[in-house]
């Protein structure tokens, strides 16, 4: 089967504080989960995940949770694989079930800022190995979890694959959490799924990676993946689409070398990008997008 290559593009706009930076909430900001018309402010955490790394990492998305509520948001979205990283082999081995002590410790940081996170960890659930990103609530409470569906096939000696999509209702409005390449345009069917489900956010934790000598001056990063897909489920439901990508060397796996690059992406209900966030392997950053609240009833 040909190899399916999500490697692509996205110009570097102005962003939002870069991580370690705290800036006071707007004073018209109202979190859409106390009732309030006004704005879901979303953080989005380009945190460095280092292979291998769990302990370091998770006290990053620690970190990155804490500065998140600090910002004034409501929920916070982490990027893929973020406690071992993305096709690392050695996961295997180290891999936790969810729930279980990667999860608890996101889990716990959620309830003690009192701010919804949405992360990707690998999941053991008996022999197999998934993929998986989870929706813990602002009580730390485990509301979603979601198995990564469209994987690529370089990966799929490692992880199985998920066979189901589910949409959260929470006091944020309904949300769905499918996967880096679950929404690509090779995939679109399962962001308009989740659409016609009701989700009117998806949020979505990535590891967008190119080989060490792409140039982004002369292609953008996205321009041909996340600029087409994530626009045209927007555009078709009327809901904002937020993919957050990982930054660092690739260390181990068949992507050894390549780098991840940020470049996260915030598109609004009208297919308008809302946020791009800076690109580079070094190019830590904690964004945030306001959108429009959406509640039940």
């Amino acid at each position: 089967m040909r190899r399916r290559s999500f490697v692509a593009a996205g110009m570097v706009l102005a962003s939002r504080p870069v991580l370690g930076a705290v800036d006071e909430p707007p004073k018209d900001h109202r979190p859409g989960g106390e009732g309030g018309s006004g704005a879901v402010r979303v953080g989005m955490a380009q945190i460095l995940v280092r292979t291998g790394a769990a302990d370091e990492n998770l006290a990053r998305a620690e970190a990155a949770i804490g500065k998140a509520k600090a910002l004034g948001c409501d929920v916070v979205v982490l990027p893929e694989c973020l406690d071992l990283g993305w096709t690392n082999p050695d996961a295997r081995r180290r891999a936790a079930r969810i729930p279980g002590p990667p999860c608890d410790r996101l889990a716990d940081a959620a309830r003690r800022h009192a701010i919804h996170v949405v992360a990707g960890l690998h999941e053991r659930a008996g022999e197999r190995l998934y993929n998986a990103s989870v929706l813990l609530d602002d009580r730390g409470r485990l509301v979603l979890k979601h198995h990564k569906i469209n994987e690529l096939d370089i990966a799929w000696d490692l992880y199985a694959r998920g066979d189901s999509l589910a949409v959260a209702q929470t006091r944020l409005g309904p949300v769905a959490i499918p996967i880096c390449a679950d929404n690509s345009p090779a995939s679109i069917a399962l962001g308009h799924a989740a659409g016609l489900m009701g989700a009117r956010m998806i949020l979505s934790p990535c590891a967008w990676a190119v080989k060490p000598d792409y140039d982004p001056q002369k292609e953008p990063y996205g321009w041909d993946v996340w600029d087409v897909s994530y626009p045209a489920i927007a555009r078709k439901h009327q809901m904002t689409v937020i993919g957050v990508s990982s930054v660092g060397l690739m260390e181990a796996g068949p992507w050894k070398g390549r780098l991840c690059i940020g470049s996260s992406l915030a598109v609004g209900r009208h297919g308008n990008v809302l946020v791009r966030g800076p690109y580079g392997v070094d190019a830590e950053a904690l964004l945030t997008a306001d959108i429009p609240a959406e509640m039940d009833g």
